[in-house]
């Protein structure tokens, strides 16, 4: 794929238009693959902030955007989704050089995947239940209740930089289509493609002011929409530790908060499992996007019976993947995003062999020819790894597999469960019977079955304990982007026969 941006130079975009940061400043988003810069960006400040809060908050009290119709929201988000396709070429582009993510990932799964979601969410939008009428009870008396469903406000999204395009829809998609407005913060690393979104959505004819990006770090302008008193809801994907500090500086204004945080999740493996798919289903789970997923399959527990047999293929598979330029579309695997995350996982993978854990393949970083100075990493896997290693309790961010065993299915789960993340997990076996039973047994929010990583536009994705709460996608989605409302209007028209006044009046 052959850039087809005219300027890398990218401003903000508050109500409806790129807006040069109020200081001027901008900062540069490096490419992983090369360590080159890809593009400046402005540097946006708590003056900006104000102005896109303004725009947003502007933008909903008008009604310009909240009070239309369900049916003329959902037929804007499908138009949104069509801008997608339009220009699936240059966002594919803008993700690949400033993530990392390799070009064969994003077409055939980033693209498809914001375009289903805003497609479905369309479809729930005109779906939903606004108004919900109560039954008629005997006590306190006669009267007409319903119970409303109304959009928030103004919701501030803050980012993560593995999945920014994804990440951003995940809550885009849901704010707009209750009929809220949207500031969206993404990480600093990754903000191209966020911005170019808003432009799109401003061309698919979503008022001004309803889907504003602001850029810059996250320490201070992310504060500054957390903590603005006109923000109504805060939208978080990161880290554990963020989200509680997050969670803190929300409580503050008692905002509406949802979390989607870390992972450490395990994928128990049968004596029965069919190693044609489950080994693949591994590598799978924990080297897409070179293992920068939140709920990648890092703890793979294997039965004792097929221990060697497992780790063996696994390392024989990982040999044949191609690592190498993000933009080609025959590489499978690309790089780290910045020197720092790089340097993260080596560590780790250092921490891993200190301890006593015992490597199996990879290990070190990966040189690939032409892009000598880009952030990679082989696939390193670990044998013999104990729950109680570091490897194995934090969430490493890279493709770093740690491979558990277990004797009986009773100390697979004890083991799949201790830990403090619960966002994923997974079993391969043959017996769907036996797997369901296991399913019911993990503490988690996503559970796949002979899979990984297979999320879908209708069904609900969110963690359990120190992953998050809340849940993106699906219709339940909408109802973290709304406020229940219960109207009581009486049927009774005569003071005498409101006998609960007598409560008061005797």
């Amino acid at each position: 794929m052959e850039s087809i941006v005219q300027t890398l130079e990218f401003p903000l975009f508050i109500n409806g238009e790129r807006t040069p940061s109020i200081s001027g400043e901008t900062f540069t988003v490096i490419n992983p693959a090369t360590g080159e810069v890809a593009a400046k960006v402005a540097k946006a400040g708590k003056e900006d902030v104000e102005a896109a809060v303004l725009s947003a908050r502007q933008a909903f009290d008008s009604g310009v955007w909240s009070k239309k119709s369900p049916q003329e929201r959902a037929h804007l988000l499908v138009q949104f989704g069509n801008k997608i396709i339009e220009h699936a070429d240059e966002l594919g582009y803008l993700e690949s050089i400033s993530s990392g993510a390799t070009v064969r990932r994003i077409s055939n799964l980033d693209i498809l995947s914001i375009v289903d979601l805003l497609q479905q969410t369309a479809k729930f939008t005109v779906e939903y239940p606004y108004v919900e009428s109560l039954p008629n009870l005997p006590f306190p008396g006669p009267s007409n209740n319903q119970v409303w469903r109304e959009p928030l406000g103004v919701v501030a999204a803050v980012t993560a930089w593995n999945f920014p395009m994804i990440l951003a829809m995940w809550k885009i998609a849901p704010a707009l289509a209750m009929g809220n407005s949207i500031v969206v913060k993404p990480a600093s690393n990754t903000p191209l493609s966020t911005l170019k979104l808003a432009e799109l959505a401003a061309e698919a004819g979503i008022p001004a002011g309803v889907f504003n990006v602001v850029s810059g770090p996250g320490a201070s302008i992310g504060e500054a929409l957390v903590t603005h008193p006109s923000v109504d809801k805060v939208a978080f994907t990161g880290s554990t530790e963020v989200g509680s500090r997050i969670m803190e500086q929300a409580s503050k204004t008692v905002k509406r908060v949802t979390l989607e945080l870390g992972g450490k999740s395990p994928a128990i493996v049968l004596p029965d499992a069919d190693m044609s798919i489950t080994i693949p289903g591994i590598l799978f789970g924990f080297l897409t996007h070179s293992g920068q997923v939140c709920e990648s399959g890092t703890r793979v527990l294997v039965h004792d019976s097929i221990y060697d047999q497992v780790i063996e293929q696994l390392a024989e598979l990982a040999s044949t993947i191609k690592i190498g330029n993000p933009l080609d579309i025959a590489t499978g695997m690309g790089p780290m995003v910045s020197q720092q995350q790089l340097d993260t996982v080596l560590s780790y993978i250092e921490s891993g062999i200190q301890e006593g854990a015992r490597l199996v393949c990879g290990g070190k970083r990966a040189i690939v020819k032409g892009f000598e100075n880009g952030y990679y990493i082989e696939p390193t896997i670990f044998a013999d790894v104990h729950n109680d290693m570091k490897i194995a309790r934090e969430e490493i961010f890279g493709p770093v597999l740690s491979v558990i065993r277990y004797s009986t299915v009773e100390e697979a789960i004890e083991i799949a469960n201790d830990t403090i993340y619960g966002l994923a997990g997974g079993i391969w076996t043959k017996d769907v019977n036996k797997g369901m039973k296991i399913a019911s047994e993990l503490k988690a929010g996503t559970i796949w079955i002979n899979d990984w990583h297979m999320l879908r536009s209708d069904a609900p994705f969110g963690g359990y304990k120190q992953s998050g709460f809340g849940r993106e996608l699906g219709r339940y989605a909408l109802d973290e982007y709304s406020q229940l409302k219960h109207v009581h209007c009486s049927l009774v028209p005569e003071v005498s026969q409101k006998h609960w006044y007598q409560i008061l009046l005797g």
